[in-house]
């Protein structure tokens, strides 16, 4: 049992790594790539802000934890946190390599249906409520999320171009970029404030099935855990995926960029605060990206690797499902 229980504890410092890691293009790609930010600069900005937004999120945890699921008790329940994390963490890095900017936590908990349907298959108890979970936490951002962002991100160009309508667009850039840091800080801070729960509610589930901590209890060292790996996964964040938002899927002035990371930041904080509702960062902005960049005079969007992007969205819940199965049903042994 102890040896399961540091088995998920190890795989969930990856996961939260791994988050980082990816997820830092979300909140440096547009400040970068308008010259806003140095890549250094940009990325110890997201660093700290990530930080600080996963250690406030222990104070959103137990509302996001009640709307997922029941873990079973002992081997069988850690088996199937593990094989989910494992799951999401090879898919993570296979999305990494091939530079798209995919959910990390539509990763998760997909893996997680999987562990639960190859435990069910071996005749073990599987997650109760998992599949309310998938409904509400994959299936339906998926696909209200990114037209959310889409369209915001694409309106909130107009009151943005008028008031800056009688400006230099000299001045327009220069103070847009200024503006850019905070939206960036924003969009990390956001991130934390989301992403840091998956980690600390996955901890948190191990601990208790292990029988290490009760129902209600939060040790003060898991929040600290999520931050620390979520943080370091930002400062060795690679450029694949930022590139991927920066360049190869649109093109955008730092006004666009700013509009972008704005809507991205308050869509974000609207879901962890207001509607307790966990939102993928990376759907969110990159679709606020999208919106932005389509509304300009010369769009210089690229809708084809636009819908190679929305194609591995859709196809993440499937492959994760699939290869959380298999992990759990190779690990079933330990069980």
């Amino acid at each position: 049992m102890t040896f399961l229980l540091g088995a998920v504890i190890v795989a969930a410092a990856a996961f939260a790594f791994l988050n980082g890691f990816r997820d830092v293009s979300s909140a440096v790609a547009l400040s970068v790539r308008t010259h806003a930010l140095t890549p250094t600069v940009a990325v110890l900005l997201a660093g700290l802000f990530n930080c600080l937004g996963a250690l406030i999120s222990v104070a959103l945890v137990s509302v996001f934890a009640n709307r997922l699921f029941t873990v079973p008790s002992g081997r069988t329940g850690l088996l199937m946190l593990l094989a989910g994390l494992a799951s999401a963490c090879l898919w993570g890095v296979y999305q990494w390599r091939r530079g798209y900017p995919s959910s990390s936590t539509h990763g998760l908990i997909s893996g997680l249906v999987g562990a639960s349907l190859g435990a069910t298959l071996l005749g073990h108890p599987p997650l109760q409520g998992i599949n309310t979970t998938l409904l509400t936490l994959v299936v339906l951002p998926l696909l209200i999320s990114p037209v959310v962002a889409f369209v915001l991100g694409y309106v909130a160009v107009y009151p943005t171009a008028w008031a800056s309508r009688n400006t230099a667009p000299n001045l327009v850039n220069r103070r847009t970029r200024q503006l850019q840091s905070v939206a960036g800080a924003s969009v990390a801070f956001g991130h934390g404030l989301q992403d840091g729960q998956r980690t600390t509610a996955v901890v948190l589930y191990a601990l208790l099935a292990a029988g290490v901590s009760g129902a209600g209890e939060l040790p003060v060292w898991v929040p600290i855990f999520t931050a620390v790996f979520l943080t370091l996964g930002t400062l060795f964040g690679g450029w694949r995926i930022s590139y991927t938002l920066g360049q190869r899927l649109v093109r955008v002035d730092p006004m666009r960029g700013f509009v972008a990371q704005f809507v991205a930041a308050a869509l974000l904080f609207v879901g962890a605060i207001g509607l307790a509702l966990p939102l993928s960062t990376t759907h969110t902005v990159t679709s606020a990206i999208a919106g932005a960049g389509r509304n300009q005079r010369f769009p210089m969007m690229n809708p084809r690797f636009m819908r190679r992007i929305l194609g591995m969205w859709v196809i993440t819940p499937f492959a994760c499902t699939f290869l959380g199965a298999v992990f759990y049903l190779a690990l079933s042994p330990l069980s």
